[in-house]
Parts: C-alpha cells; sequence; structure tokens
C-alpha cells in the first residue's frame, strides 16, 4: 500500500500530470507487485522560488524539469526490488510524458506494515 508524494515545477498541462501518476503506478504494479486500484497519490507543484535542488550533485545533470517523487511503503521489499522500481520508474516517466531519466529523483521510506491506516480508524495490516 505505497502512499506516493510528487513534487514538480509548476505549469504543466494535466495530461503531462496525470501520466506521471499512471507511469508511478505502472511501475510499482511491475515491480512492486502492487495490487489493482491501489492508488493513492498526490502531486504538489511549485513555483520556481520554491523549487530548489542541486543541479549536479552526485554527476547527475538535473533540469528545471526534475520530478521529485516520495514513496512511503511497507518494509517487505528486497534490494532488486528497489532498483527495478527506480529503473523502472524512469524508464515508464520516459516513455510518458518524456521526463528525462536525470530528472527523476527517488526517495523510498519504509515502514513497519502496523504504520498504516486505511480507513474506519482501523489498522488493517496489524
Amino acid at each position: 500500500m505505497p502512499l506516493v508524494h510528487i513534487s514538480l515545477r509548476s505549469g504543466k498541462p494535466a495530461a503531462y500530470r496525470q501520466a506521471i501518476f499512471d507511469g508511478i503506478y505502472q511501475a510499482m504494479r511491475e515491480t512492486f507487485n502492487v495490487p489493482e486500484d491501489d492508488q493513492f497519490m498526490v502531486m504538489t507543484e511549485h513555483d520556481a522560488a520554491n523549487f530548489r535542488y542541486g543541479a549536479s550533485y552526485l554527476d547527475v545533470a538535473r533540469s528545471d524539469e526534475l520530478v521529485f517523487i516520495q514513496i512511503t511503503a511497507n518494509n517487505t521489499r528486497t534490494i532488486e526490488q528497489k532498483k527495478a522500481l527506480f529503473r523502472r520508474t524512469a524508464e515508464r516517466l520516459g516513455e510518458a510524458p518524456g521526463v528525462r531519466p536525470e530528472d527523476v529523483f527517488i526517495n523510498l521510506v519504509e515502514v513497519a506494515r502496523e504504520n498504516w491506516s486505511l480507513g474506519h480508524g482501523v489498522a488493517q495490516y496489524a
């Protein structure tokens, strides 16, 4: 049950933003065994004054098209699954909406299964 937060510079059309949602969801389905309809994502857009990044940190040439993706998920995936998620997300976003791989920044936050309540005040995974 990943929860995805996406941040990018403002001004992209709705189809571009939807392609990001779709690409991330498909990458999670392919690599993290995320079930159908397990789509919990939010996107925030930022003007230039409120969007900062290291343009060449670790020798990655980032641009203003950078997309920050933070995924909170159960701590049940292997290192191989995590690497596959990172790679497949960059591939999917490259296909649509055309984000360069250098501009796909992913942070995975792992939590224990009992740290979720998906509604009704119930800890469904505990």
